[in-house]
């Protein structure tokens, strides 16, 4: 490995010929606007300060790992000399704020305060030798066709308020002509004087000349200590995600992106986005195919990289049937998923289940719903989830392929027991995220959830037209809605905007006969309406919560037994 230096100039006229490309298992940007603002305003400085060595991968013979340019810059199609190992971000930042490549972002350097005289210059810093421009950013958007702020594209108006764009100051031919077009803009406006070219044109020297030294690992480097000195160094500044380092595993084990392979399931399952990170559940539910827990010590472990090609079709086939499972199911979306086990586990059972298997599809639905809904309603996974469901994966798998005779501690009843009414009563918010209150809200879906005025049944498309309503509002119970007696699951039901609007603070029975007025059908429809959520029709219009209370979590407690006996309550 040989330490070396090179300005911005040179790094940029490598980019834009191709010479220097990113390995495709690199993650995305990941920058915030503070830290591009930093990182010019260390190199305009002066003297300047350092932003840190990047590593490079000379290229042989052949490509180690498949690659992309840079995000902006242009894809020549020719071979490149330099994989960017490490440095990402920074040249990503430099490339896409000098060339003006943000949709949402302008970056502008400030030469003086608006109006400011002589004696009122802004002081940069305590230092008089140290000359340290200010950098700023302004976000932008579209509106109408117009890319707004709409000052943020007059030289003159940026001007009027000290500013210059930074693309002037771009090294190459790129900045050259934008300088040119800003020079003949400001002197169509006798605004430009020599004192301001002068400072434009040492600020351009600033950023050309700029060294960034790097590493570089020679071309006979092998793949494997390529990959390591990669993730090594990407864990011990800015942490890579268990995700980033799979997919850096998975192409060097196999030359296959994992980023393509995520593509590839979401478009096969577009569901598998409503519950949470998709690349989360991704590398969960593989390192269970691979009888391995869901734990980062696995994901880390070069070898998961190379057996993930192998459980990929038992995975695809696993989301699909899963996900489609915990839709049945009254799962709709991370909103009413009481664990993150109980994707893990329905994805990763259906793997194996036969898709044209009447028989042995039946029993491992029953099977699988019976694991499922304990996960949700049992304390089992609430610490060690990862080990847990790992142990429970492996007997569950054995069960579903007809194994009868094996122990699974999920279903323990005497570890793991099921709540009694008494401790459903008391569950609090489902909107929050806490295990209990969303199981029981997915208990009282599961029948339909019809719409109270509209009678629409709740769906895994109109779930997100639905809120979260007080049967018994804050104003009829009295205090305020931070009180844990009205924020209770068993007081919640999931109705569209329109119909919560029209409840109001009025006590259940006055809205409910105002319903039974309105709807065609009368009283009956209604009553259905309300069953379809298990709240008990009767019990409700008498207007006594803490009755009421009781005897809904009596008729959740009833599907809750059935469901968690792998049968469907009907």
């Amino acid at each position: 490995m040989e330490a070396r230096n090179k300005k911005i100039e040179d790094w940029f006229a490598m980019i834009k010929q191709g010479q220097m490309v990113l390995p495709r298992f690199q993650r995305h940007e990941a920058w915030k606007q503070s830290q591009i603002i930093g990182l010019f305003e260390n190199i305009l400085r002066h003297p300047p300060l350092p932003i840190g060595a990047v590593l490079t991968l000379e290229v042989g013979d052949e490509e180690l790992f498949h690659s992309r340019p840079i995000v902006g810059a242009p894809d020549t199609g020719i071979k490149p000399s330099l994989h960017l190992l490490d440095g990402q971000q920074r040249m990503t930042a430099l490339w896409r704020a000098l060339n003006r490549d943000y949709d949402d972002l302008d970056v502008f350097i400030r030469i003086a305060a608006p109006d400011a005289d002589a004696n009122d210059e802004e002081e940069h810093d305590a230092d008089e030798d140290v000359d340290a421009p200010s950098v700023e950013a302004e976000k932008r958007w579209t509106h109408k066709g117009v890319r707004r702020p709409v000052w943020a594209d007059d030289d003159v108006q940026l001007l009027d308020r000290g500013l210059i764009p930074l693309p002037i100051l771009c090294p190459g031919s790129t900045g050259e002509n934008a300088l040119g077009k800003w020079r003949k803009t400001l002197e169509a406006e006798k605004r430009l004087d020599l004192d301001l070219f002068e400072r434009v044109t040492k600020l351009r020297q600033r950023i050309a000349s700029y060294d960034i030294p790097f590493l570089s690992l020679d071309a006979k480097t092998g793949r494997d200590t390529a990959l390591d000195v990669f993730i090594r160094m990407n864990t011990s500044a800015t942490p890579l995600k268990d995700f980033d380092i799979v997919v850096a595993q998975l192409e060097g084990a196999t030359g296959d992106s994992l980023h393509d392979m995520v593509e590839e399931l979401i478009e096969m399952v577009p569901a598998a986005r409503e519950y949470g990170r998709v690349e989360d559940s991704i590398l969960a539910v593989a390192a269970l195919l691979m009888e391995r827990p869901p734990l980062k010590k696995t994901y880390l472990d070069p070898a998961y990289g190379n057996a993930f090609k192998n459980v990929w079709d038992r995975l695809k086939l696993g989301f699909k049937q899963g996900i489609e499972f915990l839709r049945a199911e009254g799962i709709y979306n991370e909103r009413c998923l009481p664990a993150d086990a109980v994707v893990y586990l329905a994805c990763s059972l259906w793997a194996d289940v036969p898709k044209d298997n009447m028989d042995e599809g039946g029993n491992a639905r029953s099977l699988i719903r019976k694991a499922i809904w304990r996960a949700a309603f049992t304390d089992r996974y609430g610490k060690t989830s990862a080990t847990r469901t790992y142990a429970d994966y492996r007997i569950l798998r054995k069960l579903v392929a007809g194994d009868s005779d094996l122990h699974c501690e999920l279903f323990d009843e005497a570890a793991y027991p099921l709540p009694e009414a008494g401790v459903l009563r008391t569950a609090g918010w489902p909107g929050r995220k806490d295990r209990l209150p969303r199981a029981i809200l997915s208990t009282s879906l599961r029948r339909g959830g019809l719409d109270f005025a509209d009678g629409a049944q709740i769906t895994p498309d109109n779930f997100y037209d639905r809120e979260f309503h007080h049967l018994y509002p804050v104003g009829v119970l009295g205090g305020d809605r931070k009180d844990e007696r009205v924020n209770r699951a068993l007081n919640c039901a999931l109705i569209t905007w329109a119909t919560n609007r029209r409840v109001g603070a009025k006590t259940p029975s006055q809205y409910i006969d105002e319903r039974a007025k309105k709807a065609s059908l009368g009283e009956e429809v209604v009553k259905q309406r309300l069953e379809s959520h298990l709240i008990p029709y009767d019990v409700l219009i008498d207007d006594d919560y803490d009755n009421f209370l009781s005897a809904r979590a009596e008729v959740v407690h009833a599907d809750m037994l059935k469901l968690c006996d792998g049968k469907s309550p009907s």
